[in-house]
């Protein structure tokens, strides 16, 4: 971790032969744990979007309703969230990389699936078979990161992380629809299944690299530090700013969600613009969130105080969000609008995540990681509802006044887990000072 809160929770690994320096890695292994990570991080996001661009082609087929396809969604993210939680305990335990390649391997057997339903209770199966996948990458994911990466590289592999996630987004769509409009959704499903394999294949072809320690002792010394750290392997889970950072995932993200599932329909009601121009609004959002992404990894690498730079990233982006809400403005500049928003929220990215790290006891890093991020599949879950239910009132300013309200509130989480982070730090100088005194 980049600054000081890498030295607030130091690491009680012991170090073997094999393991890298946490410090003066070389950079081509830290730019290969980042890419490899990334690359199936991306993997993870494409698939948080493998049905709803088939939605057409699955509801004619299938004569759905759109609540029968939405509860396609909330399966996969509702399943997601639970495995999240029980897989931390099981990176802890047994390692991350066959967690990760587990997760990988079961997204590709969930789209093979997916593309021979034969009813929609199997398309339910599928999505939950999906759900089981997607669940074990952010535990897995910042695990191997936080292992592999040098400490003040791991702002920028923060900052790649979340950008692969976003491409992830942004590729899902287009693979989808072009091939099912070539073929059929059971054929783009099918070629979905095939990108899943082909990053499995790329990841075992690497697998030296995500785990330099591999072999019989493994699983064993990855779970030895948990129990040794922790006291108990529930222990984390009296810590307040566990769940604080759990309640910031799932704000931020339920924040989010508004703007993924209702900007564009809301911008057209709101101003009046052509649905291309509100499309292509948060086509900006999404490029300038990933362009903070990378602004916020330099900025994570050169502060101590993420909260800070969380509070002041939220900030921005909460009160345009706001005054998008409010009207005024011309319809030519919400596109300007919607990139700011999309840069605040960016930046805080990858600063979001060495907060949690900084709030992760020793050798815990899984079990935390999982349980805090399961907040981020609650509010995809839940978000959308929330904010439909806002566009079927006809109140599409309150999806904007909410999205801002929703991160302002997550300003106040980010800086309660600051705050305690600094406290901490504090607590376990004073000792450090007495002994060097001493000395």
């Amino acid at each position: 971790m980049a600054g000081a809160p890498c030295q607030a929770q130091p690491d009680s690994r012991p170090m073997t032969a094999a393991t890298l320096d946490p410090v003066r890695n070389p950079l081509r292994h830290d730019a290969q744990v980042i890419g490899l990570v990334g690359l199936a991080h991306g993997v993870s996001h494409f698939f948080h979007l493998l049905l709803a661009p088939l939605f057409p082609w699955i509801k004619a087929e299938f004569g759905l309703s759109y609540a029968e396809l939405g509860l396609l969604m909330t399966v996969f993210f509702a399943v997601s969230a639970v495995v999240q939680t029980a897989s931390g305990f099981v990176v802890d335990r047994f390692g991350a990389t066959p967690v990760l390649f587990g997760g990988i391997g079961l997204l590709g057997a969930a789209a093979l699936l997916l593309s021979i339903s034969p009813s929609y209770a199997m398309l339910l199966l599928g999505a939950g078979v999906a759900g089981i996948g997607n669940g074990v990458f952010h535990p897995a994911d910042f695990t191997l990161l936080n292992k592999h990466v040098s400490q003040p590289r791991l702002g920028h592999a923060f900052s790649v992380h979340g950008i692969s996630g976003n491409l992830g987004w942004a590729a899902a769509p287009i693979f989808l629809l072009t091939i099912a409009e070539l073929g059929s959704w059971r054929t783009a499903l099918a070629s979905a299944s095939a990108v899943a394999f082909g990053v499995l294949v790329v990841l075992l072809a690497f697998r030296h690299v995500l785990d330099p320690r591999a072999g019989a002792g493994a699983a064993t010394r990855a779970g030895a530090p948990a129990a040794k750290a922790g006291g108990s392997m529930l222990a984390f889970l009296k810590l307040p700013q566990v769940w604080i950072c759990w309640a910031f995932f799932l704000v931020t993200t339920f924040s989010f969600s508004g703007i993924q599932s209702f900007a564009p329909t809301a911008l057209t009601q709101l101003y009046g613009m052509p649905l291309t121009l509100a499309t292509a609004s948060y086509t900006v959002y999404m490029l300038c969130s990933a362009g903070g992404m990378i602004v916020g990894g330099f900025a994570a690498a050169r502060t101590s105080n993420h909260d800070r730079l969380i509070a002041m990233s939220f900030t921005l982006s909460g009160l345009v969000a706001i005054v998008v809400g409010v009207g005024v403005l011309p319809a030519v500049m919400v596109p300007v609008l919607m990139g700011v928003i999309g840069f605040g929220a960016g930046t805080a990215g990858p600063s979001r995540d060495l907060l949690v790290r900084a709030a992760a006891p020793a050798g815990a890093t899984g079990r935390v990681y999982g349980v805090v991020y399961s907040g981020l599949d609650i509010g995809l879950a839940s978000g959308p509802l929330f904010f439909g239910m806002l566009m079927d009132a006809h109140w599409p300013s309150w999806v904007f006044f909410m999205i801002g309200a929703f991160q302002m509130l997550a300003i106040f989480t980010a800086v309660t887990v600051g705050n305690g982070n600094r406290s901490r730090r504090a607590v376990g100088a004073k000792p450090a000072a007495k002994r060097a005194a001493a000395g």
